[in-house]
Order: structure tokens, then sequence, then C-alpha cells
């Protein structure tokens, strides 16, 4: 009998393993919070927007992929340091990491559309003035300037180092960020494509991620969209169908 209870036990503790095994652990970042508000429209301001997107991409996994993990690393109006996103990201060993975010052009500038990023080559000035915006944070966090070894999210030197870095899961970022684009156009949204920038967010996370760039918030009919229900459930589904399909190319 004992012996029965002891196999038992071990059968049991292989299922859980195995079981454990096979989870598929997702980090969803909202960008900004907190004192840092993000990008600024009219009424309306980046870090709920991203807030918004990101707890409707949680909630879509959550109650239809049961053997994903979904880790925030914020889902109320917090701020949270560049560095710690990452290492929240890192000390849950995820499989995945996708920043939620909103663009905004300087005033007069319309645009439209949605873009994704992975970290990479930033040539092109466009893309580094998005890079600029968004790594601009740090600045509102203790001791950047030591915390982050003298990187100045300003001066377009610091970006050279992202020259030399090779990511070994560049090919999966680039794929993920396809099939989000690939979404975003099947539900009608303005394609702005996939591009690489040097994202400090991705720069230190250990696993595939990309920075979604939602819509800008600096143009009037954009800013309805965005801060309207369909607008965020319209972008909330195609992050989630995207992820879906990106899991099943993993398995």
């Amino acid at each position: 009998m004992k012996r029965k209870t002891i196999a038992t036990l071990i059968v049991l503790s292989l299922c859980v393993m195995m079981s454990a095994a096979e989870t598929f652990t997702l980090v969803l970042d909202a960008g900004h919070g907190g004192k840092d508000p993000g990008a600024l429209g009219k009424t309306g301001r980046e870090k709920n927007i991203n807030l918004a997107v990101t707890l409707a991409v949680g909630k879509l996994v959550e109650q239809n992929l049961k053997d994903v993990k979904v880790v925030y690393t914020r889902k109320t109006d917090v701020f949270v340091e560049l560095s710690e996103r990452a290492a929240i990201a890192n000390r849950a060993k995820a499989d995945l990491f996708v920043s939620i975010h909103t663009n905004a052009l300087p005033k007069g500038a319309q645009g439209r559309g949605s873009e994704t990023y992975t970290l990479g080559m930033h040539r092109a000035a466009d893309n580094l003035a998005v890079a600029k915006r968004e790594n601009a944070a740090i600045m509102l966090e203790k001791d950047y300037e030591s915390r982050y070894e003298g990187f100045d999210p300003k001066s377009s030197e610091s970006y050279i180092i992202f020259e030399f870095m090779q990511d070994k899961n560049m090919e999966r970022s680039v794929k993920l960020a396809q099939l989000i684009q690939r979404q975003f156009r099947s539900s009608g949204r303005v394609d702005k494509g996939v591009h690489q920038a040097g994202f400090l967010v991705l720069r230190a996370t250990s696993m595939p991620s990309c920075l979604v760039e939602l819509g800008y918030i600096t143009t009037l009919s954009e800013e309805s969209y965005l801060l309207s229900q369909k607008g965020v459930n319209e972008l909330a589904n195609s992050i989630y169908e995207a992820i879906k399909k990106y899991k099943a190319t993993q398995q």
C-alpha cells in the first residue's frame, strides 16, 4: 500500500512538472504610467490608452489561451521604471514580452495607423525620434545616469551601442511584429509597418520582444478612436490574435 502511495505521488509530481514546463509565459507592458503620462492628446493621455489596451489583451489571453500565464508590468496607474519592466519579464522567465504604447507627432503634423518595433538598427530619423521619446521616461528615475551607464535618451551618440548588439531573439521578435501588423491591417488599420529602433525596455529583456505603437494621439481622429471602446477592443483583439498565431508557430 505504501509503495502504491509513493508511486502515485511520483506520477502526480511528474504530471505537475510536465504541465509547468508546457506553460507559456507572456509579459504585457503598458507603457508609461503614474507621474509619466507619456504623449498627450487634446483630452487623452498615452498612459491611460496603453493600460486600457494592455488589460484588454490580457483578458482575451486569459479567457482563451488556458496554457498561457499572463504577467503584467502594471495593472494600475503607477510609475514603473524601464529597467524594472524588463526585470519583471526576466524574473518570470517569459517566453514573450509585448510593450504597448501610443504614438505622437510634433504640433501640426498628422499621422494615422499602427506600427510595431523590435530592437535593432535605427538609422531612419523617424525611428530614432520615436525611440528618443519613449526612452525619455528614464529621466524620471533616480540616478538614471549611473543605472543606465551614462545613456542619454536625447543624444544620438548614445544609440551607437545598439549597432553592436546581437539579438539572438531577433528572428522571433520580427515574426511576432509582422503578425501584429498583419492583424492590424486585417482590422482596417493603416499599416505603418515593422521597424527597428533602440528602445531601452527591449534592450534588457532576454526573450523575443516587441513594442507596439497603437496610433497617433496627436491626430484628432486617431485620438477619438484610441479613446473609444471600439478602438480599444479592436486593437486588443489584433494583438491577441497575433500572440495566438505566434505561439502556435513555437509548438
